[in-house]
């Protein structure tokens, strides 16, 4: 006696393989359309010679001998001068994510009477995990950069390296 077709479990076994590629082809395609890469730049020429500019903002940091140390402690913020005995109205200080731009925040802080740069975060901003700081002030015609990870209980120096620069 023959049984029907779709009572033999290698005829499903045959359906379900073809089916399976089917559905995880289409959940690839909506994870890569609803997600986009923000990480790519879209005109990479424009971007190479972008940094040589920076660059020589970076190479005039160092020739200035400018270095900071920073410091997170209790949602407080602590950006200290240690380069030069200069006194600065205004620093532009950017965090960026490594891997998501809807993090990356920008601070523009003013000295205190001790001459420190501080901030103080809210309890509900996490900025906790690994960073890039860039370091500039308000004219723009120098920058520092670096990596780091936050908190930090202990000042972080912070110094001009042309090979940090991106």
């Amino acid at each position: 006696m023959k049984t029907s077709w779709y009572r033999e479990p290698w005829a499903w076994f045959v359906f379900i393989l073809p089916f399976t590629v089917v559905v995880a082809g289409i959940a690839t395609f909506i994870i890569a359309n609803t997600n986009p890469d923000t990480l790519v730049v879209g005109d990479y020429y424009k971007k190479g010679k972008a940094i040589n500019l920076e660059l020589g903002k970076i190479k005039q940091a160092q020739k200035l001998g400018m270095s900071f140390g920073l410091k997170l402690v209790d949602d407080q913020l602590i950006i200290r001068p240690t380069g030069i005995e200069k006194e600065f109205p205004l620093l532009n200080v950017n965090f960026y994510h490594p891997t998501l731009a809807d993090r990356d925040f920008s601070l523009v802080l003013t000295p205190n009477g001790n001459g420190n740069f501080t901030h103080l975060f809210e309890a509900d901003e996490n900025v906790a995990g690994k960073w890039q700081v860039t370091i500039t002030p308000f004219e723009n015609h120098w920058k520092i950069q670096a990596v780091i990870t936050l908190p930090q209980s202990d000042f972080i120096a912070i110094a001009p390296d042309t090979a940090q620069a991106n």
